[in-house]
């Protein structure tokens, strides 16, 4: 067992439609972040982290940076499901091309993406985005000033249960009884525990909390945190002062004492600083469908938050530096 070799031989049907995609703009767009990016780093990654397909026997596998980046492609062209996501690539020049898929090669079927997605790790993901910060960062791509962190609320791939009921399931789900199908199997599909009910503004929201640190330094040691009143409280400043890290928080006003001139003037200036953390939610919010968690449990959805962070990274900073 190894690895399926692409055939990167031009196929008839890509010389008759030579002409076409020279007018193809999704595609003239999707090799320019081919050329961006130093792919044979991220594959270095992936295949320390990826086991498949490393075994002499059985069927070869799908190399994983062909699968990383089909579920790239997910997040960029705001693709639902993973069954789509194969219907699109088979109908699609400018991804096969992406790809390095041969016209007369179909894709990947889309058991296959979920797979991956679910063997991938978060150690792996996190080493992924760190390497292409620091091919952006070799690009002169860099912020020395921090980072900022932000949280948003993200509403649950389950519809909402009230408090009782759901303390109801999650004791169930502990039992023996609660971990298994009708049929005595494992449970391979349940719905979503992690999320709960809070409020926001008087108004009653059910699920998670995503919590983001957004920078384009790497490398150095951050030297100040910026973040919103949120983040306010003994415990983070204490933790920012214990490891020599600038305090960059917000103040808010407390019971017993109100904010000064100078402490206003000073949360106006974070805001401002605060911008890459707010950019970072809003397009993804919008571009990615972020505002709501495509899996019942927290794994698989933080695995999925790391793509949208590599999606975002390679999108924007090729954007910046005028390869997308």
């Amino acid at each position: 067992m190894g690895y399926k070799q692409m055939n990167q031989n031009i196929t008839f049907a890509e010389l008759s439609l030579f002409t076409s995609m020279e007018h193809n703009r999704s595609l003239k767009r999707l090799e320019k972040i081919n050329r961006a990016v130093d792919w044979s780093e991220v594959e270095a990654v992936i295949s320390a982290h990826y086991t498949v397909g490393t075994r002499l026997e059985g069927a070869d596998a799908y190399p994983p940076l062909l699968l990383m980046k089909a579920l790239l492609l997910q997040k960029w062209y705001q693709i639902d499901s993973d069954p789509e996501l194969e219907n699109q690539i088979n109908d699609r020049i400018s991804f096969k091309k992406f790809l390095g898929l041969s016209f007369d090669v179909p894709s990947p079927d889309h058991s296959t993406f979920s797979r991956f997605r679910g063997r991938l790790s978060q150690e792996a993901m996190r080493e992924v985005n760190s390497v292409l910060l620091r091919q952006f960062s070799r690009k002169w791509l860099v912020i020395n000033e921090g980072i900022a962190v932000d949280a948003r609320l993200i509403q649950s791939a389950s519809h909402p249960l009230s408090s009782e009921t759901l303390e109801e399931v999650r004791r169930y789900r502990e039992t023996p009884e609660g971990q298994v199908d009708v049929t005595g199997k494992p449970l391979k599909f349940s719905r979503d525990l992690d999320s709960d009910w809070t409020v926001k503004n008087g108004i009653p929201h059910y699920g998670m909390k995503a919590h983001v640190a957004a920078s384009l330094h790497t490398g150095d040691p951050m030297g100040i945190v910026y973040a919103d009143k949120g983040y306010y409280g003994a415990p983070n400043r204490g933790f920012l002062a214990m490891n020599g890290i600038a305090d960059g928080i917000m103040r808010k006003d407390t019971r017993s004492t109100r904010l000064t001139a100078w402490e206003k003037e000073r949360n106006k200036a974070i805001a401002k600083l605060r911008y890459i953390v707010e950019q970072y939610f809003g397009l993804s919010h919008l571009q990615m469908d972020a505002f709501k968690a495509r899996f019942t449990r927290i794994i698989r959805n933080s695995i999925d938050a790391l793509f949208r962070q590599m999606a975002f990274n390679i999108f924007r900073g090729g954007k910046i530096l005028g390869t997308t």
